[in-house]
């Protein structure tokens, strides 16, 4: 069984619960009111805790900022493109998937995923190649949300939306200069977000296979909001559109 090591407080404590990991061994570096909770999870589920000193789990998780924490487990479990697109059905709720295109910011991917899981999202699609993997860095940076979210990495994201759109899901693609503003988009049909990366936004052939794009709109100086935030608003502006408005 190929390892890793999850590394802060959230990403040990969600992985236990998540449940979706086997969990090896945890490493405790140090003491306090919320680590004792992580490791009272722990050895409910059986897994022994080991003490190291913190130089140790700088070396395991190659990083100082683990909170005095982490976890041998296995790689993170990734989800199969039928999942997510079967996931929905019976729920009473249209489809709603995030697809990223060269978000290759560790710190980006966990955001977005982060928001994800909090918006409903029912899966993320990477593509393996131009995307940041689903490491312990992403794990740490969604507060472990990662544990949770359904996340597919697939060969050809052009095909993989083609695909969706034979399945009824509406594509749309978030760029800057569209003219249809988010807010005068409808977003209550069954829904593919489509984010761009932090340098180079969608690639063109992906904007093509987009039904429409929107633009978030801006006031100030600033041309363009982080990947991550201009994702977040998309997400909770469809989450309102669904939950609020009848």
């Amino acid at each position: 069984m190929k390892t890793e090591t999850l590394f802060g407080i959230h990403p040990v404590s969600e992985g236990l619960r998540a449940a979706r990991r086997t969990f090896s061994e945890i490493y405790l570096a140090k003491t306090s009111a919320r680590l004792e909770k992580v490791i009272a999870l722990a050895e409910s589920r059986g897994v022994p805790v080991r003490k190291v000193s913190p130089s140790q789990l700088e070396a395991m998780s190659g990083t100082g900022m683990h909170q005095g924490i982490g976890a041998k487990v296995s790689r993170y479990p990734l989800a199969d493109f039928s999942e997510i697109t079967a996931a929905p059905k019976g729920t009473g709720s249209p489809p709603f998937l995030l697809l990223l295109d060269n978000v290759v910011d560790s710190r980006n991917l966990g955001a977005m995923i982060r928001t994800a899981l909090c918006t409903g999202i029912d899966g993320v699609i990477i593509p393996k190649d131009r995307s940041a993997p689903p490491t312990p860095v992403v794990s740490a940076a969604s507060a472990g949300a990662l544990e949770h979210i359904r996340l597919v990495q697939v060969t050809n994201l052009v095909s993989t939306i083609k695909e969706l759109r034979q399945q009824g899901i509406w594509i749309a693609g978030t760029d800057r200069d569209a003219p249809q503003s988010l807010f005068d988009s409808d977003l209550s049909d069954p829904l593919a977000i489509v984010i761009g990366g932090e340098e180079k936004g969608m690639r063109p052939l992906v904007r093509k296979q987009c039904d429409f794009l929107m633009s978030v709109p801006q006031e100030g100086p600033v041309t363009s909001l982080n990947a991550s935030v201009a994702g977040a608003v998309v997400m909770y502006e469809t989450l309102r559109q669904r939950r609020y408005i009848q």
